[in-house]
């Protein structure tokens, strides 16, 4: 039961990776003004994320970085997000979505931090 609750959790979190990246990518192109702002911004923002990412937070990250910088780096992608999403007017998304993403981060690390405990 423990290891389906992990795994759920598990993808749970990439779900919410992939919608961080689609918020972004949604507050570009309606943010921008005119066709070339809203392709660097609507491709951009999210492949900025996805780069930072795939540099500090996932779990074959490039640079091996302490917990509390996996967890910053994580709380800047999807805080932008957040706010991406609060931005482009759907607020009550955006509540949810943060509300989500602080519930699996924290169930993910107390996870984390007691499989290290074993």
């Amino acid at each position: 039961m423990r290891d389906a609750l992990h795994w759920a959790n598990a993808t749970l979190a990439f779900l919410l990776e992939v919608a961080a990246l689609v918020a972004l990518g949604y507050w570009g192109f309606h943010t921008g003004a005119g066709i070339p702002a809203k392709l660097a911004l609507g491709l951009g923002a999210p492949l900025l994320a996805a780069i930072v990412w795939g540099l500090f937070a996932a779990p074959k990250a490039r640079f091996a970085v302490p917990f509390a910088a996996v967890l910053a780096t994580k709380a800047l992608v999807f805080g932008a997000a957040t706010a991406a999403l609060y931005a482009t007017g759907h607020r009550v998304p955006a509540v949810v979505f943060a509300i989500v993403v602080v519930f699996n981060t924290t169930t993910l690390s107390l996870g984390r931090r007691a499989g290290q405990a074993r």
